[in-house]
């Protein structure tokens, strides 16, 4: 892990993963093993659990400097700019198609 930094309503973290672990078996442990230490620990009423699916981004070795700054000014970042906002963004930047009826039913 390399960065790491959580808003009330999102996460970010930045790893180096080998080429022979998919992303998505790596979110699902991070998800299930994090919800399982929230509940353990009783850190908030009722059952903690993430939401479906994620999003995730892949930078080169000359922009981890700038990433990691990136994820560590979150607060700063989004007294400007939504998380609705921002993820719009990158997905934009990054041209990846999307159907915004699959995007943000839990967010105004």
């Amino acid at each position: 892990m390399l960065s790491i930094f959580a808003m009330p309503d999102h996460i970010h973290i930045l790893v180096g993963l080998k080429p022979g672990i998919a992303i998505s078996d790596l979110v699902r442990d991070i998800k299930a093993g994090s919800s399982k230490f929230i509940n353990d620990n009783r850190w908030i009423r009722g059952k903690f659990h993430w939401q479906e699916g994620f999003g995730a981004f892949s930078y080169s070795l000359s922009q981890i400097d700038r990433v990691i700054k990136y994820i560590q000014n979150q607060e700063e970042h989004h007294g400007k700019r939504s998380f609705k906002e921002e993820y719009l963004d990158f997905l934009e930047k990054f041209k990846i198609e999307y159907d915004t009826k699959y995007l943000f039913d839990w967010i105004e």
